[in-house]
């Protein structure tokens, strides 16, 4: 696992800088640049507004007594795609913004739920203290 996260810390600041550079060249710097801007403005005002949906839709499950389950993973969701959105590149733009969009966020949803599942068959899913 850890080799994995380097080689992630490592490769994605490289596949970033390569796609600015290439939208750059193709569309000039400064559009590239002021794309950049728009789409991180874009997605912190969508990340609020689909923070307080899930936050909000959490908070009825709860006093109905249900488990917000689905809610909870669409926070994870929301939390993640608001961080992708800081980081500068069109890559975790672009990832960050599907996180976010309700209709793409049922898919990473539905891989959530396959690896927790899969994680808790073969009893490696711990709950507490690591």
């Amino acid at each position: 696992m850890n080799r994995w996260l380097l080689a992630v810390i490592i490769v994605l600041p490289f596949l970033e800088l390569w796609g600015i550079l290439q939208v750059g060249n193709w569309l000039g710097g400064w559009t590239a640049f002021l794309i950049l801007m728009i789409m991180g403005l874009a997605g912190a005002f969508l990340s609020l507004a689909e923070g307080r949906k899930v936050w909000s839709e959490a908070q009825h499950q709860l006093q109905l007594g249900q488990i917000p389950g689905r809610s909870l993973l669409d926070g994870i969701c929301v939390v993640a795609g608001g961080l992708l959105l800081l980081l500068p590149g069109f890559f975790s733009d672009i990832l960050g913004i599907t996180l976010l969009l309700p209709a793409t966020r049922t898919f990473y949803r539905q891989l959530m739920l396959q690896w927790i599942e899969k994680r808790m068959r073969g009893g490696h899913f711990k709950i507490g203290r690591f």
